[in-house]
């Protein structure tokens, strides 16, 4: 994924006037980026309505086309083509999906004629099922405005001509609604539609007369219309502000007034800011979603500007451009990448970096990075030389950490060659330390057939040694290993004790061995058996055992504490008398070992797990891998090696992961060893590379899916290392190590829910807070006076990940305790601020657009704060953000750390 790493004065962007050129595309086509939440990144294009190619063809195509960075040609891959039964003036990619649309989302395109019509991406790219979901003709000209709900993807905002607007709910295409009344008197055109990035129900149209009108669909009314009055603003584009609900930029495509206004709805008399640097009317503009001070926008004096909206400067200029550019969109996937359509039927990506990220890298890999650049001073003084002198440059590689280098590519190798088992073999002959070693035989073990086994034998246990020592024990019970031997003894010096168990079957001689053994123990005199029937137990019993009373015979044994009596009679009474048995002995039973009989027979091992004392961690791993069926033993080991973290108090955590290791979690490994390891120094982060690396490779190969995406600590712990590598000169390995698939597969992505309760609410379910009167001239009530200090609405926003629970657990309890020990106003206020702030990166966590290493680093900072430990999260949220886009981490880093360095200072 490609960053944008800039400051606030935006001094990284690319100078004037650089090419940066990523793909190009000869389409005369209108064009749309896929969501944010889509991987790979794809570019959709539809035969633009406005254009004509050489042939003066009038049919209509779209095409969706795979956007590949890594590839260095300009060429982009085309996935899917499909013939459209009109050309388009506007293309709009949204996010809905409901389990009949898969996840790929849906495409709508704004035609002639009213036409409106809805895609299946699915369908499109696999060229499968009909792609078509639905059309609809209801507007009655030209569809060129087209926006989808960011918090409700069901929603879709359509406007034409005649100041028509209709608000789609994809549950429901049979009746759109309309946001209120034509506001316009005669009708214009809707030239654009965006609705608010903070407050769902809100939506704003612009129109050539130079008004803009916010409309509010709970009230069904415009509720305010913002314009400059000086009748030379022809709006051609809006957009809302990423950040601030009251904030929205207009465009004019006038000649005459070529400017962009920044408006801010609580002083809407004039415009907050006009920026002014293109010569000809403006015919687009795109906010930064990622980073709310960049703007771009693209005007008739064939100039594509990138401006700092905190300053009102431009940042960057493309070189002019062959034709006039009618609109420039930024990709929402990757922040500094922007895309531009122009008339004269191109469609060009460029970046405000340079070339792609992974594209310098890999071309540049171990040419930098380590090196230390010097160059003499002349033996002259400056001010005694006439002309420049010329000075010798040196470039010399320093390496700081060869030892960590050496294993870095002892590791590299292993891992190339495939010879991991005789790596963990030597990893284990190295190690002093004893719990090293067993951990390394551990995963030694995980390379090796019969693992299970091999498990138990490691922590003591073998099946072999066990019936040896069985059968030495029973002979010894027997009296067989002590008496003389006798002429009979001589006889049958070859039988084997009854007791103990063969795998092959008996001969004939076995079997007369095995009978004169009975005949020892049995006298050959004793008289022919009786039943005995009296009215003692004995007597009782018999004449259960007649009636077939089973029940009543097996009372009467555990009465008397007969219980192998009772066990072989309920056997022959069925599962559930000889399990109703069971429990009654395992109740009664006061042996040692009657706690592990009842485990082996109840098979309960969760019970197991949670209830064993830590002191028996080996049996009870040992029962784990002997009973454990395959698919829980990995959430058993994981409980396991939990309760030696948790309650071991610091003594077992180091043995918890031989039971991850046992598991086959490669994250709560890392997360583990982090807990041993606060400071991370280069040879301790190397001993955790070497050992989540060859874990991780083991359950590679036993094709376990989970093997191969890293979790936010292991992600973490790569970046980490892989910054550590290049720091050392060692870039291609440090390439080798970042983990580029973790928050880039499709199957991550939860589409939203589909709608519960619609938008349009009647104005009695308003909160209180949220009515207001309007600023004077303004019609109608205007609620957005407030609209930054409401929350975003709740209906339609995605569940947070589980997976990322804790982190917004531990901030807000954070929270809780810092305003809890706050003494003074300011700093309250401050963490009044800093709960709203937050919010921004919960929703980044619902909307899963966060990167790997920013997860990773947040979860780190998360487990600092559990440990009250919030020097070590400084220093974490320092490495996120050394390592960061500014655009990515922008909205919630600062206010992250103000709360962590309040939290150090009341040592809450």
């Amino acid at each position: 994924m490609l960053n944008l790493v800039v400051d606030r004065e935006k001094q990284d962007l690319m100078p004037t006037g650089q090419t940066m050129k990523l793909k190009e595309l000869e389409r005369p086509a209108v064009q749309v980026w896929s969501p944010a939440s889509q991987y790979p990144v794809y570019l959709a294009t539809g035969t633009s309505a406005q254009q004509l190619d050489a042939s003066f063809s009038t049919s209509g195509t779209l095409e969706i086309f795979e956007v590949d960075f890594r590839d260095p040609s300009l060429d982009l891959k085309r996935k899917g083509v499909l013939s459209a039964s009109s050309r388009f003036h506007k293309l709009i990619w949204g996010s809905f999906g409901n389990g009949l649309l898969e996840g790929s989302g849906v495409i709508a395109g704004g035609g002639d004629n009213g036409m409106l019509t809805l895609y299946n991406v699915t369908h499109i790219l696999s060229s499968g099922k009909e792609p078509v979901i639905a059309q609809r003709q209801k507007h009655l000209g030209a569809v060129r405005a087209l926006d989808f709900n960011p918090f409700q993807g069901n929603l879709l905002a359509s406007g034409a001509s005649d100041s028509e607007i209709f608000i789609w709910d994809l549950n429901n295409l049979s009746a759109p609604m309309t946001p209120g009344s034509k506001s316009q008197q005669p009708p214009e055109d809707i030239k654009a539609l965006s609705w608010n990035r903070q407050v769902q129900h809100i939506l704003s149209s612009a129109h050539p007369s130079g008004k803009a009108v916010v409309w509010d669909l709970r009230k069904k009314e415009p509720i305010i219309k913002v314009s400059d009055h000086s009748n030379r603003m022809h709006c051609s584009g809006l957009a809302w502000h990423p950040d601030v609900a009251t904030q929205l930029v207009l465009c004019s495509e006038d000649d005459r007034l070529p400017v962009i206004q920044l408006w801010d709805l609580r002083f809407a008399s004039s415009p907050l800011k006009v920026l002014e640097s293109h010569s000809r009317g403006i015919l687009s503009v795109s906010w930064s979603q990622a980073d709310a001070d960049l703007l771009l926008s693209s005007a008739k004096d064939n100039q594509i500007l990138c401006w700092n909206l905190g300053s009102g400067e431009v940042v960057y200029k493309l070189p002019p451009q062959s034709s006039w550019c009618f609109d420039v969109q930024w990709c929402p996937r990757d922040p500094p990448v922007f895309s531009a359509a122009s008339f004269d039927g191109w469609i060009s990506l460029y970046s405000v970096m340079g070339r792609s990220w992974e594209v310098q890298h890999l071309r540049q890999a171990d040419k930098f990075g380590g090196k230390l650049v010097t160059f003499g001073l002349p033996s002259t003084p400056d001010f005694q030389v006439s002309q420049p002198c010329p000075r010798l440059v040196f470039i010399s590689q320093v390496t700081t950490e060869s030892e960590f280098l050496m294993r870095s590519a002892e590791l590299q190798e292993a891992l190339g060659s495939g010879n991991l088992l005789n790596y963990c073999q030597n990893k284990s002959k190295r190690t002093s330390l004893s719990s090293e070693k067993m951990l390394w035989q551990f995963l030694k073990v995980t390379f090796e057939q019969d693992t299970r086994t091999k498990f138990l034998k490691l922590l003591g246990y073998s099946k072999e040694e066990l019936q040896k020592k069985v059968a030495t024990q029973l002979e010894s019970d027997l009296g067989l290993g002590e008496r003389p031997q006798s002429k009979e003894d001589d006889l049958n010096s070859n039988r084997q004790p009854a007791f103990c168990s063969q795998a092959s079957k008996h001969t004939a001689e076995e079997t007369s061995a095995s009978s004169a053994f009975f005949d020892e123990l049995v006298p050959q005199n004793m008289a022919p058996w009786e039943i005995p029937i009296t009215e003692d137990t004995d007597g009782l019993l018999s004449q259960a055992l007649l009636l077939g009373e089973l029940g009543s015979a097996v009372e009467l044994c555990l009465k008397e504490e007969r219980f192998a009596d009772a066990i072989i009679l309920a056997q022959a009474g069925g599962e559930d008398l000889l399990k109703q048995t069971q429990e009654r002995y395992l109740a009664k039973s006061k042996t040692k070992v009657s706690s592990l009989l009842a485990c082996v027979v109840r098979k309960n091992w969760k019970d197991v797990v949670c209830s064993c004392s830590l002191k028996s961690w080996r049996e009870a791993l040992a029962l784990l891998l002997t009973y454990s069926e395959p698919e829980k033993l990995h959430e058993l080991c994981d409980m396991l090696g939990t309760r030696m973290e948790q309650e071991g108090g610091g003594a077992l955590t180091s043995d918890a992961r031989l039971c991850y290791v046992c598991s086959g979690s490669v994250e709560r490994l890392a997360e583990c060893w982090a807990k041993c390891h606060q400071a991370s120094s280069p040879m301790a982060l190397q001993d955790l590379m070497e050992l989540v690396t060859v874990l991780n490779r083991s359950l590679e190969l036993l094709k376990r899916p989970d093997g191969v995406i890293p979790g936010p600590a292991t992600a973490y712990r790569f970046t980490q290392y892989a910054t550590l590598l290049a720091s050392q000169g060692s870039l291609a390995t440090a390439m080798s190590f970042l983990p580029t698939g973790c928050a880039q597969l499709p199957e991550t992505f939860t589409p939203p829910a589909p709608i519960t309760a619609p938008v349009m609410a009647p104005p009695s379910q308003l909160p209180a807070s949220a009515v207001s009167h309007a600023p004077p001239g303004a019609p109608g009530e205007c609620s957005l006076q407030q609209l930054q200090r409401l929350p975003p609405e709740k209906i339609g926003r995605k569940e947070l990940p589980p997976e990322h629970q804790p982190l917004k657990d531990s901030f807000e309890a954070l929270l809780r305790r810092c305003s809890l020990a706050a003494t003074d106003l300011k700093t309250k206020r401050k963490l009044e601020e800093a709960a709203q702030r937050l919010e921004c990166l919960y929703e980044k966590l619902c909307e899963r657009t966060l990167s790997p290493h920013v997860l990773a680093g947040l979860h780190e900072v998360a487990r600092c704060v559990e440990a009250r430990s919030f020097e070590q999260g400084l220093a974490a949220h320092a490495q996120v953000v050394g390592c960061s886009s500014f655009s990515e981490v922008s909205s919630f880093m600062p206010v992250l750390k103000a709360v962590l360095t309040i939290a150090h200072k009341l040592q809450v």
